[in-house]
């Protein structure tokens, strides 16, 4: 009898394929429908395939007791409990660096946006205002401007690339800096000094109990009525309520947004405002990238089925074996 896959995620055919040869698959659509099935089947799951948007609770976890590794599709992993996952010793894998792209073009993308007004000047069109207003207002450069990357992970080096073609000058903030940059990439010692230093800050660290609501009040205030916050990392890293409030009083310029804290619930304060780019966290959101991040995460069970370890493990998963 071979060991059950339990999927929170549905499986394309062909990859049910390449995994039968070492598990039975068994496909729920949430944690509920997951206590439906006995105690004995659960015992029988050693391998969990789940995303960074899904949440496992430590109690359906507890219910799988022969959990072995679990393969999470997405870059995100603070969803997972790292204390409880490095207690059992569960393999953990996820899907980094196929999306970097992905990301950091959408990242340069509402910066553009918001900068430019290219949603909201679409609205003015549409809605019969150029023929009845006239020209549509100003919007803002984005060529030579400073930008500031909180985070300069993998998906950070991807957006500075992309930003020294508009000629951009590059800031950023790390818990330490970089030795492997260039000079002209410039080291600030506080998310605050960043944002006083910068016409447009992307955020692209990620979600951990350090970073939670990094960007808080003083970070916005730092920013000032002149600048722009980009966030395609997590909802929790920014305070969002203290972001509302600064997009209705104008403490800063504007706002692109593919992410939030209780997605796929958004403020709904935001929806009034013309200075604010809404996407439904589509950041990874292309055929290419998610094929690759399939690919990837299946490729993490096949790994672990042959070798005892996941393609590609998140970093404090890593247990030396």
């Amino acid at each position: 009898m071979k060991p059950i896959l339990l999927s929170l995620l549905n499986i394309a055919a062909e990859d049910k394929t390449r995994l039968n040869a070492h598990y039975e698959i068994i496909e729920i659509k949430n944690l509920d429908e997951a206590s439906t099935l006995s105690p004995e089947t659960l015992a029988r799951v050693t391998a969990l395939y789940g995303s960074a948007t899904k949440p496992l609770s430590l109690e359906f976890l507890e219910a799988l007791p022969n959990l072995q590794v679990i393969s999470s599709f997405g870059v995100g992993y603070d969803p997972y409990d790292e204390d409880y996952i490095r207690r059992r010793q569960i393999r953990l894998g996820y899907t980094p660096d196929v999306l970097n792209d992905c990301v950091a073009d959408l990242a340069m993308a509402l910066m553009l946006d918001v900068a430019r007004q290219v949603s909201v000047s679409d609205r003015y069109v549409r809605a019969g205002r150029w023929l009845s207003d006239g020209p549509y207002p100003l919007g803002v450069s984005v060529t030579g401007k400073r930008l500031g990357i909180l985070g300069m992970g993998r998906i950070g080096l991807e957006i500075a690339a992309r930003a020294k073609g508009f000629r951009m000058q590059i800031y950023y903030h790390n818990r330490n800096p970089r030795q492997d940059l260039a000079e002209d990439y410039h080291y600030i010692a506080s998310p605050i000094e960043l944002a006083k230093a910068v016409d447009y800050l992307i955020v692209a660290t990620p979600a951990t109990a350090e970073t939670e609501k990094i960007v808080n009040q003083q970070v916005l205030e730092a920013l000032g009525p002149q600048s722009y916050l980009i966030n395609i990392a997590r909802g929790a890293v920014v305070d969002e309520a203290a972001l509302v409030k600064a997009l209705q009083n104008k403490t800063i310029a504007g706002a692109g947004l593919d992410v939030f804290v209780n997605e796929p619930q958004v403020p709904e304060a935001l929806f009034t405002l013309d200075n604010v780019v809404i996407t439904p966290h589509v950041a990874s959101a292309t055929v290419e990238t998610r094929n690759a991040m399939r690919e990837l995460s299946i490729q993490n069970f096949l790994h672990f089925a042959e070798f005892g370890e996941v393609k590609v493990a998140v970093p404090w998963a890593q247990y030396g074996a």
